[in-house]
C-alpha cells in the first residue's frame, strides 16, 4: 500500500513540476520561445512533434494558462490526498484510490480497442492490478474512516 501511495504523490509532484515549467516558459511570446526551443535542439519543425509544439504555442492564452495550472493544481490535491489516505490506512484512501486508477480502465479499453500496443497493455495491466491490491487491501489492512 504505501508503494502505491508513493507512486501517487509521485505522479502529483510529477504534475506540479510539469505546470510550473509550462507557467514559467509559456508567456505571451510563447510561439518565439517554442520555435528557439526547436532551433536549439537542431530539430526539423515540419516533423510531427515539434509541430504539436508550435501549434499549441500559437493558440496559448492567459485564459488557457490559468485553467492548465488550476486542472495541475486540482490533479495533484487529488493525487496527494489519496497518497496520504492510503499511507495512513485510511477506509477514503483505499476508495479514493480504487476510484481513480478504475476511472481510467473504460477509456484504456476503448484506446487498445482501437489501437493495440503493448504500453497500452502494459498501461491497462498496471491499472487492474492496483485495483485489485487496493480492493482486497482496504479489508485486510483494516482501514479506519
Amino acid at each position: 500500500m504505501r508503494t502505491i501511495a508513493f507512486f501517487e504523490a509521485a505522479k502529483g509532484i510529477l504534475v506540479l513540476l510539469a505546470a510550473g515549467i509550462a507557467v514559467k516558459f509559456l508567456h505571451p511570446d510563447a510561439q518565439s520561445a517554442v520555435e528557439q526551443f526547436v532551433t536549439h535542439f537542431h530539430l526539423n519543425p515540419a516533423s510531427h512533434i515539434p509541430r504539436i509544439f508550435l501549434r499549441a504555442a500559437a493558440h496559448i492564452t492567459d485564459t488557457r494558462l490559468v485553467l492548465l495550472a488550476a486542472g495541475a493544481l486540482a490533479y495533484a490535491a487529488l493525487r496527494f490526498a489519496e497518497s496520504y489516505g492510503l499511507w495512513r490506512a485510511r477506509h477514503w484512501g483505499w476508495m479514493l484510490g480504487i476510484f481513480s486508477a478504475g476511472i481510467y480502465l473504460p477509456f484504456e479499453i476503448v484506446e487498445l480497442a482501437r489501437r493495440f500496443t503493448w504500453t497500452g497493455v502494459g498501461l491497462f495491466a498496471l491499472n487492474i492490478a492496483i485495483v485489485v491490491i487496493l480492493w482486497l487491501g482496504r479489508t485486510r489492512h483494516g482501514a479506519t474512516r
